[in-house]
């Protein structure tokens, strides 16, 4: 019997899989830290003799090339692609045997990337499902305009096609096992379901219920900015990626986090935002475990900076690095574990802490009712993105997205500032970035569903 078993990263909202039939293993779009993979491996014992990738990853450092070396694995890449490192080259059509009871077939799937590739695992009993990478997903399928805006027609219009394809090949049962879909920008929109089979595809999927031409139209529209970051996988994956380090970063004492924060560099708070907001080392930045830290501060960060980090002991800092290494940030240049009078030397002067409000406090003040002795407000800051924006905003508001606040300070409007999002996480980062450049802000730390009422 064949058995798939997914390996979350949900922090980047993505899926690897490893499918075996209880001996042998096939491994697909594997992240970076594949410690993981070989731990999933050894407790199922099984042997991983293959490795594919759907295509070459824009949204992480992939791990397929450093796994298939430590294991002695095939590893299975498109022949289209230009690789610079040995592989075996497959298209569409290839059949390969991973053992006597499982096979997988390439599927040639262009729409995400020109030469992707989807992969049907097949056993005894034909087809059990289909590995779809950034092609077909669930309820949607990936974005087009990842290798620029001059394709994103011409790949939509194959990504159609692609889907018709996969759905026109496989039975209604027959799984589908995404890389995307659950948080990563990859996708054109989010899965709307936990899994997914080619029958249910057929009835919600726009690309299958959709004319070609109306589903270009709908996925062009519908697409919203992308990490900066992005723009640096694809090359690392192409030239073969580094194995990942994870060993510890240098230890900052409270003298050189001065000095670093002084001279402008990133140090980066890992605990809660409302940690944060209680108290934190003044000048520092609030990116929390709590959410999407590696996107956020990978698409913020200025590629190739120094960033320190403080966590509040040895096993947060550790996360964040491993984090951080699978969009390719891979050493941190320093780490302090503690609290924020720890990193300020003892000293409390050193520490701040940052107003928190909700929707209806915002309501309040702006009737004249500012709640809990909070600043009153002189501008409402919305960083969400533009899709998010268009949709709905609060009457009034400035407009700014978090991707572009730190080149856009200069734009926020004079005088104390409420900065909100979706959710809270990106108004923390926000708000300490405003702080840092030296201005009031009170962080609104609530959903935007709440804010209904100051809607435009």
């Amino acid at each position: 019997m064949i058995r798939t078993e997914v390996v979350e990263t949900s922090s980047l909202g993505d899926r690897s899989y490893l499918a075996h039939d209880g001996r042998v293993a096939l491994v697909v779009d594997p992240q970076r830290d594949i410690d993981r993979v070989l731990a999933l491996a050894g407790r199922l014992g099984v042997r991983i003799t293959h490795v594919a990738e759907t295509h070459v990853h824009n949204d992480y450092v992939s791990g397929g090339l450093a796994l298939a070396r430590l294991t002695g694995a095939a590893y299975l890449v498109a022949a289209a692609d230009d690789v610079a490192f040995d592989r075996t080259p497959v298209a569409d059509g290839d059949e390969i045997t991973v053992s006597p009871g499982m096979r997988v077939t390439a599927v040639a799937t262009p729409g995400h990337t020109y030469h992707h590739l989807s992969y049907v695992l097949s056993g005894p009993d034909g087809p059990e499902g289909v590995f779809t990478g950034g092609s077909l997903l669930f309820g949607t399928t990936g974005r087009t305009d990842l290798l620029g805006e001059r394709h994103a027609h011409d790949l939509a219009h194959r990504q159609h096609a692609s889907a018709r394809r996969l759905a026109d090949l496989l039975p209604d049962g027959a799984h589908v096992w995404p890389t995307h879909g659950f948080g990563s920008f990859c996708s054109a929109a989010q899965s709307d379901a936990p899994a997914s089979t080619i029958g249910r595809e057929r009835s919600t999927n726009p690309a299958l219920r959709l004319e070609a031409d109306d589903f270009v139209t709908e996925t062009l529209a519908g697409l919203d900015a992308y990490p900066a970051y992005y723009a640096h996988m694809g090359a690392r994956n192409t030239a073969g990626p580094d194995p990942i380090d994870l060993t510890p970063a240098a230890a900052v004492d409270p003298a050189e986090l001065r000095a670093r924060i002084d001279a402008g560099e990133w140090v980066v708070d890992l605990r809660s935002r409302r940690a944060f907001a209680h108290r934190h080392l003044a000048g520092t930045l609030s990116f929390g475990l709590d959410g999407p830290m590696a996107t956020w501060l990978g698409w913020l960060l200025p590629w190739g900076a120094p960033v320190t980090l403080l966590g509040d002991g040895p096993e947060q800092i550790a996360e964040a690095q491993r984090e951080l290494a699978r969009i390719g940030i891979d050493r941190p240049s320093g780490a302090a574990a503690g609290d924020p009078l720890d990193w300020a030397g003892g000293d409390p002067a050193r520490t701040t802490g940052t107003p928190v409000a909700t929707f209806a406090d915002l309501a309040a003040a702006r009737a004249g009712r500012t709640p809990r002795g909070l600043p009153a407000p002189d501008a409402v800051l919305d960083v969400r993105l533009t899709g998010e924006w268009r949709e709905s905003h609060i009457d009034g508001a400035v407009h700014v997205p978090l991707p572009e606040l730190p080149a856009r300070l200069a734009d926020v409007p004079p005088g104390t500032v409420w900065v909100h999002c979706g959710s809270g996480y990106r108004a923390a980062a926000a708000a300490a970035l405003l702080e840092r450049a030296g201005r009031t802000v009170v962080h609104i730390d609530d959903a935007y569903a709440h804010a209904s009422d100051l809607a435009a």
